[in-house]
C-alpha cells in the first residue's frame, strides 16, 4: 500500500515538468510548429526512447512512465502530433480535432525520427498510444522510421461497436465528410464546450487520481483541451487502419513488436489488436482483461506496474543497451 505522502508526491511528479526535462518546439514539414518534451540529455546510458501519445492527448499525462524510463537510464523524448495538444488547431474551432490526412503525421514523424536518430544514442526504441501506437506502426510499414523495437500500447487498429464490415463503414464515413465542411466535430462532446463528460474516466482508467492528472493539466495548460475527432479525422482513420489491415502489410514487419491491450477496451478493437499480433512475424501480445481501461500505462497500480514490468523486460531482450 502507498502511504498518503508517498501518494501525493507521485501526484505532484505527474503534474508538473520534472527538473531536467526540457520542453521545446521544432518545425515539421510545412512549417507547423510542434512540441516536444526531451529528458537525459547527455547522461543516457541506456538507450533512447520516442514516445507518442493518442488523439486528443499530450505528453503531460504520461510523465510518470517518461519518468520511469529516464531513471532506468533512457533518453526520453515525447511529442506532440501537429494540430493538437499545445501544437494548435487543424479543426473548425478551437476542440475539434483534425487532419486532412494521416499521411502528414507519418511525414512528421518521419521527420522527427530522422533528427532525432542522429542526435540521441542506440538503441532506439519507440513507443506509441493508441493513435500514436496506430502512427508508429503504419510508419515502421512504410520505411519512415527504423527502431530497433517497437511497443503499443492498444494501438488504435480498429474502432469498438462498428455494426457493418469496415469497408461499409467506411464509405459511411466518406459520405459524412463529403456532406459538409470535414473539419466539423463528427460526434457530441458535451452540453458545455470544453467540459469533459462526466462518463469519460470509465473509458479510459480506474485510477481517479491519474484521471484527474489530466483534468489538473487542462486547468493549468487550457491550451491542451481537445474534444472530438471531426468527420474528416474520422474517414482518415478508417482509410488508414484498413490499410494496415490489408493483405501481406504488417507480415513485412521484420523488428520486435511488443503490443500491450486490454480486452474489454471500449475505445480500440481489441480484435483487430489480437489479429495484428498473429501477422506480425515477432510481436509479442499481453493482454489484460476487467482490470484494465484503455489508458493502460496510467491505470491502477497492480495494472500499470505489470505493463512497465513487461515493457522493461521486452526492451532488456530486444534493446539491449549498446557496449
Amino acid at each position: 500500500m502507498i502511504e498518503t505522502g508517498q501518494a501525493t508526491a507521485r501526484q505532484h511528479s505527474r503534474r508538473s515538468i520534472p527538473y531536467g526535462a526540457r520542453e521545446s518546439r521544432w518545425r515539421a514539414p510545412g512549417g507547423a510548429d510542434v512540441r516536444r518534451i526531451d529528458w537525459g540529455e547527455g547522461s543516457a546510458t541506456r538507450g533512447s526512447v520516442l514516445f507518442l501519445p493518442g488523439r486528443g492527448d499530450f505528453y503531460e499525462k504520461y510523465l510518470e512512465s517518461l519518468g520511469e524510463w529516464h531513471a532506468a537510464g533512457w533518453r526520453v523524448t515525447a511529442s506532440d502530433w501537429r494540430g493538437q495538444a499545445g501544437s494548435g488547431r487543424l479543426g473548425i474551432d478551437p476542440l475539434t480535432g483534425h487532419v486532412a490526412d494521416f499521411a502528414d503525421w507519418v511525414r512528421d514523424l518521419a521527420a522527427l525520427w530522422a533528427e532525432w536518430k542522429v542526435t540521441t544514442p542506440a538503441p532506439h526504441v519507440l513507443i506509441g498510444h493508441s493513435m500514436g501506437g496506430h502512427l508508429a506502426l503504419r510508419a515502421v510499414v512504410e520505411g519512415k522510421v527504423d527502431p530497433t523495437a517497437l511497443v503499443l500500447s492498444a494501438p488504435m487498429l480498429g474502432f469498438v461497436g462498428q455494426p457493418l464490415p469496415p469497408a461499409v463503414m467506411h464509405t459511411i464515413a466518406r459520405v459524412m465528410r463529403a456532406l459538409g465542411d470535414p473539419r466539423r466535430p463528427a460526434w457530441k462532446w458535451s452540453e458545455k464546450p470544453g467540459v469533459l463528460p462526466t462518463t469519460r474516466a470509465a473509458l479510459l482508467t480506474h485510477d481517479e487520481d491519474r484521471y484527474e492528472d489530466e483534468i489538473a493539466w487542462r486547468e493549468t495548460r487550457p491550451e491542451l483541451a481537445m474534444g472530438p475527432g471531426s468527420w474528416g479525422w474520422v474517414e482518415r482513420a478508417m482509410a488508414s487502419m484498413r490499410a494496415l489491415a490489408a493483405p501481406d502489410v504488417l507480415e513485412k514487419v521484420d523488428l520486435p513488436v511488443l503490443l500491450i491491450a486490454t480486452r474489454v477496451d471500449r475505445l480500440v478493437s481489441f480484435a483487430a489488436i489480437e489479429r495484428a499480433a498473429e501477422r506480425l512475424p515477432h510481436a509479442e501480445l499481453v493482454a489484460f482483461g476487467e482490470e484494465a481501461r484503455h489508458e493502460i500505462l496510467r491505470e491502477a497500480d497492480p495494472v500499470r506496474d505489470r505493463a512497465m514490468e513487461t515493457i522493461a523486460d521486452f526492451l532488456a531482450r530486444e534493446a539491449p543497451a549498446s557496449r
